[in-house]
């Protein structure tokens, strides 16, 4: 039982890891404008290799325990809460109160796609 229970929540801790490398390879670059951009286009290549080596996994058992469209939420909500951070300590950008409010548009979008009808 407990290794069942670890084996649901892996796919969620790889998609974390995934969104962490993902967000550097897409936003990362946004600090280094006068780098060349074929130089940062093949950092950022490099940078989301590893995030597929989380992702795909992530996906493969998650789909033991989701469907994919619960995977493809849970990915979404990981990726708002990772940008977010990134953000704000990266990026050094302000985070906004609309900003808020549309996260919360998309946490109600998690209960309707998790709720059992």
């Amino acid at each position: 039982m407990i290794v069942n229970m670890y084996r649901q929540f892996l796919p969620i801790i790889l998609l974390t890891i995934s969104n962490i490398f993902m967000t550097f390879a897409w936003y990362g670059h946004l600090k280094y404008k006068s780098t060349a951009l074929w130089l940062v286009v093949l950092v950022s290549w490099g940078i989301a290799f590893l995030e597929y080596c989380f992702q795909v996994p992530a996906n493969r058992i998650g789909h033991e325990f989701f469907s994919a469209a619960q995977l493809k939420t849970i990915q979404e909500v990981i990726t708002l809460v990772v940008f977010s951070i990134f953000s704000i300590l990266y990026l050094k950008e302000e985070f906004r109160w609309n900003y808020l409010v549309g996260f919360a548009f998309i946490v109600l979008a998690v209960f309707f796609i998790f709720k059992k009808w």
